[in-house]
């Protein structure tokens, strides 16, 4: 096979394990005697042109780094099919033959927008929100899981010691995977997350029911696009005396939850998908996003991924409804 030029950029919010997928693609990248370019500021620095050749000393170390590497920056611009235009341009004058893209929805979606330019693409899912379809789980969420799990258990000592009920809020923007898997691992009386609809009073019934049962303390687990956020809840809480019981106090994780060291199965994953990206250039096949479905390395086209809504697993929902008090 000829020599190849692959270039890499991330985008979006910053995730454990972006770092680990930078350092996987560049390495599987080289050992295929390619050469590596990392595109700084995501599609920003792909219009600017702040292109930069990497090698392996570049992303030495990177694997156990949170943040960054190679930054990011929110592009409105990309959104204009010029601006697009102009990126293609760029790759190419730099002899780019296939970019990686790694993020969430929007990047995936700035990738679709590339390879319909007819450039060679593949998309890697990066994102704590664990939204993106075509992947059971998006590198950095068992991180952040891990993180808001210390997170409840540290709150939930103070919370038996003052006999206390916390509300814990959660990023995840409109899935609420993270609350969900934290507020079930984290014993939770009461989780509230976008993709189930519930009555106010019912929820706060249920954590009032908690004291009533003789619990020393509740805590509940909300996403931070639920109906009703952390604020919301807490406010009907405290103006109706029906629950003058619970105390109730807030604690929202909010970006605490994306700079964390990344763990075992988030340096793995990153690994497995920077590489399994070098193999779809080589075989030829782009325009798609490398996920992990049921235990394996699967492919699926950025078109599907762009344009599905990713759905809670429901077996995650039915244990949660097997567990809670």
């Amino acid at each position: 096979m000829s020599p190849q030029k692959i270039a890499v950029l991330t985008s979006g919010g910053d995730a454990p394990g972006m770092n680990a997928t930078v350092r996987a693609v560049v390495r599987s990248a080289i050992r295929r005697g390619w050469q590596a370019v990392g595109i700084e500021s995501g599609f920003a620095g792909l219009l600017s042109g702040q292109f930069r050749s990497l090698d392996s000393h570049d992303v030495s170390g990177l694997i156990e780094k949170s943040g960054i590497f190679l930054r990011t920056t929110r592009c409105h611009e990309f959104r204009q099919e010029r601006a697009q235009a102009k990126a293609v341009a760029n790759l190419r004058a730099h002899n780019i033959t296939g970019l990686v893209v790694i993020g969430g929805n929007g990047s995936q979606a700035g990738a679709l927008a590339i390879a319909q330019q007819g450039f060679p693409v593949v998309g890697i899912a990066v994102t704590i929100d664990n939204d993106v379809f075509g992947t059971d789980v998006t590198i950095g969420v068992d991180t952040a899981l891990n993180v808001a799990l210390e997170a409840i258990d540290r709150i939930k000592v103070t919370a038996v010691s003052q006999k206390r009920a916390f509300l814990v809020e959660v990023m995840g923007r409109d899935s609420g995977y993270l609350a969900l898997a934290s507020g079930i691992a984290g014993g939770a009386e009461l989780i509230l997350i976008p993709e189930i609809e519930v009555d106010l009073e019912a929820a706060a019934d249920q954590l009032l029911g908690a004291y009533q049962r003789g619990h020393a303390h509740a805590i509940a687990v909300v996403a931070e696009g639920a109906r009703y956020n952390a604020d919301a809840f807490s406010a009907y809480v405290a103006a109706n005396p029906k629950y003058a019981q619970i105390r109730l106090r807030e604690t929202k994780l909010d970006y605490v939850q994306r700079g964390g060291v990344p763990g075992v199965a988030d340096r793995l994953l990153a690994s497995y998908m920077g590489v399994a990206a070098c193999e779809c250039f080589a075989r030829g096949e782009h325009a798609v996003l490398v996920g992990m479905v049921a235990g394996k390395v699967a492919v699926t086209g950025l078109p599907t991924v762009v344009s599905t809504q990713k759905v809670l697993d429901p077996e995650l929902l039915r244990l949660w409804d097997e567990l809670r008090d």
